[in-house]
């Protein structure tokens, strides 16, 4: 027992270590969290001060809007043709560089016209698929049968039988 106590007297000497790591820690953290948020943050401001009439914008609820007027802390946004709101320049996450998406979408649009020639139409014709009363399946034209009254589906259970399999 007496050697323990020995052996628990000689590490004694990696104090400063101990000290060192502890002051490293707060560096570490400083280098990879605190200084590339407040990067982040000083950019973010400056864009949002530099934001100019006429720049196409995305706020932070994900609404694209163009920038109409520009005050001191706030904007007015034109979010659709002839409707203008205001928002607070912190509002502003992101400037568009690329041209207006809608744009795209009706040159998109203007092509597709153009390729329906081949295109397969998937609409629901007029024609039903009844049971009959012995179970097969017919398709009755609702066109060719207007006078004749159509027949109605089972609401409950129908039975069905089995066909004869050879028992094991």
């Amino acid at each position: 027992m007496g050697s323990d106590m020995i052996l628990a007297a000689d590490s004694g000497g990696s104090g400063a270590f101990n000290l060192l790591l502890l002051l490293a820690v707060p560096v570490v953290f400083y280098l990879l969290l605190i200084r590339p948020q407040s990067k982040r943050r000083k950019e973010q401001m400056q864009m949002q001060n530099d934001v100019q009439p006429g720049v196409r914008v995305v706020t932070t609820s994900g609404m694209k809007a163009t920038v109409v007027e520009v005050d001191d802390d706030g904007v007015v946004l034109e979010i659709a043709d002839d409707v203008e709101v205001r928002f607070v320049k912190q509002a502003i996450m992101q400037v568009l560089k690329d041209p207006d998406p809608e744009d795209l979408d009706d040159e998109l649009d203007e092509d597709d016209d153009e390729q329906d020639e081949g295109s397969v139409d998937l609409s629901k014709d007029d024609s039903e698929v009844d049971l009959s009363k012995d179970g097969e399946t017919g398709v009755n034209d609702t066109e060719a049968d207007e006078d004749v009254e159509p027949e109605s589906k089972p609401n409950g259970k129908t039975k069905v039988k089995a066909a004869d399999k050879p028992s094991a």
